[in-house]
């Protein structure tokens, strides 16, 4: 039971990380194309939101981890 919770939690995480990626890329792509001359203060800005985004999944897999092991 413990290893298709694990595996609820990955999917749901791994869904959730590739939706907010590609929502805060874009966003980036679209500041970027209005206004070019903050292309580098918006890519550092993008990069910071993936790293926050990403973390999600990482805790997920950590969590799915224990509860496997449980």
């Amino acid at each position: 039971m413990g290893a298709i919770a694990a595996g609820i939690a990955m999917f749901g995480a791994a869904i959730g990380g590739g939706i907010g990626d590609g929502i805060v890329i874009s966003k980036m792509l679209e500041g970027m194309v209005r206004q070019p001359e903050l292309s580098g203060q918006l890519r550092t800005n993008m990069f910071i939101g993936v790293g926050l985004v990403e973390a999600m999944p990482i805790i997920s897999f950590v969590v799915a981890l224990m509860v496997m092991n449980k």
